[in-house]
């Protein structure tokens, strides 16, 4: 009886640890920021949300998008931006004023708006 319940144990830990790594809006301000800068690194469609760099002034944010095919299915694609021009990330700062990052809802660049999450407007 105590193997079964250490399995179980193991295998609920197991499937729970995904979960609470979701970037989800909890962390984040409720007020709207928007922060205009240098795209520091390409838009990176690698992990679960599409992330990115942008320099203000001597501060390196870091930007987390949608999950990367939503992300790519608004048109914010790997190569849609060239590092180095100046882009504007509209979202919510983390709650952690230490913590130089933004959950962006749409990056604007030379006129043209990748909207990442429509349905927050």
């Amino acid at each position: 009886m105590m193997l079964c319940t250490g399995v179980a144990l193991s295998a609920a830990v197991g499937f729970a640890a995904p979960v609470s790594a979701h970037h989800g809006w909890a962390d984040y301000e409720d007020a709207q920021f928007d922060l205009t800068g240098t795209l520091a690194t390409a838009v990176s469609l690698a992990g679960p949300h599409a992330t990115a760099q942008i320099r203000a002034g001597d501060e390196l944010w870091d930007i987390v998008f949608a999950p990367s095919p939503r992300t790519a299915r608004a048109g914010l694609t790997e190569d849609a931006v060239p590092v180095g021009d100046i882009v504007t990330a509209s979202g919510h700062r983390h709650r952690d004023p230490g913590t130089l990052e933004i959950k962006a809802e749409r990056l604007t660049w030379d006129g043209k708006v990748f909207d990442v999450y429509p349905d927050r407007n």
